[in-house]
């Protein structure tokens, strides 16, 4: 399950893979932005992240890690929401992951400057979604979702043995057995963008 965080949208997918297949299993977001109280609105992201997770059983929930912005209040806010959905998953004993917000989008797109709109066209495509969602908050957390499948899987996270990733950077290798962008671009044709 990935989790685009937001105080007044929070965007989240769920993926079922089996083998190399990746399926879109649900896609949205819940809707805060009528909600005054910013205590009422962390209490509903925590039911509503943790409904998803009671309806849904994913095995491990990603979320976009904070960036840093000149607002000070509106990073703390984020932080608190984000907070709020990674306890709503540590209480349903799932391990959280975080990615940072280049990094998803590297992983999707194959640039870190990538636009939401590019995002959103990519996770369409990927998971041959029919629609497109009403917000773009919802691609994005289906983008968290998809960075960390491919993250967990890559080379190296294998040969740390690791299970718990927190935003790897870089990109030297872009995908199992790739050892350039070329090379991964050629085995992954559908996630360049043109």
């Amino acid at each position: 399950m990935g989790i685009d965080p937001g105080t007044n949208y929070m965007g989240y997918g769920i993926i079922e893979i089996e083998g190399k297949q990746l399926r879109s299993v649900v896609m949205g977001d819940i809707d805060l932005h009528t909600m005054s109280d910013p205590y009422r609105k962390l209490r509903y992201i925590f039911e509503r992240v943790g409904k998803l997770i009671e309806d849904y059983k994913p095995q491990e929930v990603a979320l976009e890690s904070p960036f840093f912005g000149t607002n000070v209040q509106s990073m703390l806010k984020l932080g608190r929401a984000q907070g709020v959905a990674m306890a709503a998953a540590l209480s349903h004993d799932k391990e959280v992951f975080e990615y940072a917000p280049t990094r998803i989008k590297q992983a999707i797109t194959g640039s870190g400057s990538a636009s939401k709109e590019q995002v959103a066209a990519i996770v369409k495509r990927m998971l041959k979604i029919e629609y497109m969602p009403r917000r773009l908050d919802a691609t994005d957390g289906m983008a968290v979702a998809l960075c960390h499948y491919y993250t967990a899987r890559t080379p190296i996270n294998i040969a740390m043995g690791s299970e718990r990733v927190k935003g790897l950077g870089g990109g030297k290798k872009a995908a199992k057995g790739s050892s350039s962008w070329e090379a991964f671009l050629k085995k992954n044709p559908e996630r360049e963008i043109k």
